[in-house]
Order: C-alpha cells, then structure tokens, then sequence
C-alpha cells in the first residue's frame, strides 16, 4: 500500500542545493526521496528530544530526582574513581 503524500515547499541556500543534487546524482535516488527521508529522520530525533524533557519535567514534578552528590558517589562506587 503506498502512503498518502503531500508537498512541502522550501528554500535552500545555493551550496545544499548543489550538494542535494550531487548526493541524488551519486545515489540514484531523487531529490525529493532524500529530502523526505532527511527531514523525517530530523522530526523523529527532535521529538525523541522533546519527549524526554517533558518526562525529565514530569519526573521532577513527581519528586522522582537524584541530587547532584548521590549521583556522583554512585559513579564514584561503580567506576571505582575513589582517590
């Protein structure tokens, strides 16, 4: 089953539109498959960002943190960094 599309129009400077079109050359796929696949791969990891910080705030909110010496002694014990 092929997946619904839209477009997207946007502006590149000069020098990513020439290496846009030398990638798609080199790879044999389009300009627009690479874009696509560059932009999807960009969402995902800025959600995946944004995600963990609002349960890094909701975990704090809860009250579920470690100070900042209890974490460093535990490094400390399980790295064996004691002086």
């Amino acid at each position: 089953m092929v997946e619904a599309t839209t477009t997207l129009t946007l502006r590149l400077d000069r020098a990513l539109k020439a290496d846009l079109d030398r990638l798609a050359g080199e790879t044999h796929r389009s300009k627009s498959y690479l874009a696509a696949h560059a932009i999807k791969d960009f969402v995902a990891d800025e959600l995946h960002i944004i995600d963990g910080i609002k349960q890094a705030q909701a975990d704090a909110r809860a009250g579920r943190v470690e100070s900042h010496d209890s974490v460093m002694a535990g490094l400390v014990n399980r790295f064996n960094l004691a002086d």
